[in-house]
Order: C-alpha cells, then structure tokens, then sequence
C-alpha cells in the first residue's frame, strides 16, 4: 500500500550484543525531498540506513518505505530503493559499462533498456565517455559516481545514501551535490547521512539528528537553524567603519547588542524583530551617514545546532 510518506520510521530498537544503537528511534520523510541524517560516530546511522535497506530486522518497533514494512514486504521496498553504502566494493577488473550492464541484467533488464539506462545513468552522474574505462583505474571520485550511477541503473524511487562525499575533494562533494538536487527535481527521495553540516545546511529540506540511538531532533531545515523566538541577529557591512553609525544603532529601541567584528567594517546587530523592522535599522544607519554595502540576517548554523543537540565524548 503507498504510503504519503517515502520513509516512516517507529519505536526502532536494535543493540549490537549488549550496547544499544537505537533507542526508540522515530522520524519520517516526505515524498521528494532531500532529508539529511546526522549524528556523531556511532549514533546509529548505519544501522538506521542498513534497516531500511532489508540488511537488518528491528529488534523492536518497525520501519516502511512508501508504505511497504521493510520485514514483511522487503521484495517491495527492495524494488523501490537504491542503497549506496559509505564503505563499497566494485568489481574492479570490469570497465564501467560492463559493471553496470551487469547489476542492469540481475534486475532483469533486457539488453536495448540496460544501453539506453546506462546512457542516461551516465549522462546523469557526468561520466559519458567513461565507459570503456576500467574501474581499477577510476579515482575515488569516479568511484563514487559508477557508484551512484548504479544505484540509479533500476530507477529506484527513494536514494539511501551513507557518507556519498566521503573522501571527496571540494569540488567534488559540491559537483555531488548538484547531481543530489537534480536527482530531487526527478521526484525521487534522497535521505542522505553526511557528516558534511555545511553543505547539508543549503541542500536539505529536512534533517534528522541522532544521538547515541536517540533522536534530538527531526523536522525542516528552515525551523532548526532559524533564531529562536522574536530576537535575531543581522550582519551588516558598511563599506568604512562608522563609529555614529554604530552609536545610532545601540540608541534604536529593540536593540540588544551591536557588536563590530575584528578591524572590518562589520557589525553583528541583535534586535527584537517585533519591536524593530530592518527598513527603520536601516534609514538609522543611513541618517547617521552609514554607506551600506549589505545587511543579512545571520541565520543559527547548522554546525551550533548540532553541538547543541549532541552530547560530548564517544558513545559507550
């Protein structure tokens, strides 16, 4: 039965042994969406990602994708998955075309629609013109895109992907990115586990963070790094440093803090939102003979967030 969800997560339980890597987990992703999933080594990641993909049974508590139990129904949500794990093995003595022609033909493809996927798998991850090339001479970035190109050969619906950027260099995890977003406007779901914040930040809808098996917080993006409650806090640059200006702004009602940033002309300004609107910060700024050169709020990063919601030390 589909489901309007592409991932619900319940009351997950699973220990390895004695030592618990989910605690009653719940979380749950929406249709065509990118969800992030973050958490420190050991949080339960993996674990999360290997249920999901039929690898491993729930102890406790359950899990589906578009609907389908991933116990009871797992040749369903099999079909609809691709599952890139962060630590995987290829055959390497094969060329690119032929690796993926092979996984083409165990899911049962015939032989003019694997030439054509492939064609498109390739043109999607930007390796046309690699398939002659063997895998044992492919550098892991190029590793990383046969990879997910043949996580894409079957046209799966809902992308796990574990630590797709590990190891990448920066242009990289940010030409990685672009395929993630193209893969989105596809109307596929990408839950994506990255320890990467910086780049989660612009690219997810959503994020799940999780801490020794235990879920802080799960939700959108947008909700988890804006500032709390009315007061916020904008950067503005001015193109000289001002010192009128910067008297002006502690003088407007509403303001909590102006705090001027190392030797630039820089000012860090929190302010009650309710109380004072930019337009009158800055017709301030500008009677007071500021020459403005941008003012933009300065969101809560995603990295404060998570040092926030994550306890220290290494889980036990």
């Amino acid at each position: 039965m589909e489901s309007d969800a592409a991932i619900e997560v319940h009351d997950l339980h699973y220990a390895y042994k004695n030592r618990p890597a989910l605690i009653g987990t719940t979380f749950r992703v929406e249709k065509q969406t990118i969800h992030g999933f973050v958490g420190p080594n050991g949080a339960g990641k993996t674990t999360t990602l290997k249920i999901l993909a039929t690898l491993l049974r729930p102890q406790r508590g359950g899990a589906a994708v578009l609907g389908n139990d991933v116990v009871r129904h797992y040749k369903a949500v099999r079909r609809r998955i691709g599952y890139m794990p962060e630590n995987f093995s290829m055959y390497r003595q094969m060329t690119v075309f032929e690796y993926l022609d092979f996984f083409g033909a165990a899911y049962g493809m015939g032989t003019v629609e694997r030439t054509k996927t492939i064609e498109e798998v390739l043109a999607l991850t930007d390796m046309t013109g690699r398939q002659n090339d063997l895998i044992k001479g492919l550098s892991r970035g190029m590793s990383q895109r046969v990879t997910l190109a043949r996580v894409l050969v079957h046209d799966p619906t809902v992308l796990l992907l574990d630590e797709p950027a590990s190891g990448l260099d920066p242009r990289g995890r940010i030409e990685l990115m672009e395929i993630l977003k193209e893969l989105r406007r596809m109307g596929k779901t990408v839950f994506i586990s990255s320890h990467i914040l910086t780049e989660l930040t612009t690219l997810c809808d959503s994020i799940t963070i999780i801490d020794r098996g235990r879920i802080k917080y799960s939700g959108e993006m947008s909700t988890l790094v804006a500032p709390q409650g009315g007061v916020v806090q904008y950067l503005l640059t001015l193109r000289e440093p001002s010192d009128p200006t910067e008297t002006a702004l502690k003088t407007l009602a509403g303001v909590g803090e102006v705090r001027k940033l190392d030797d630039v002309p820089e000012y860090l300004i929190t302010f009650d939102r309710e109380t004072l609107s930019t337009n009158d910060m800055l017709a301030a700024v500008i009677a007071a003979g500021g020459r403005v050169v941008s003012l933009k709020e300065n969101v809560r990063h995603l990295n404060e967030a998570f040092m926030d919601l994550t306890e220290p030390g290494v889980p036990a």
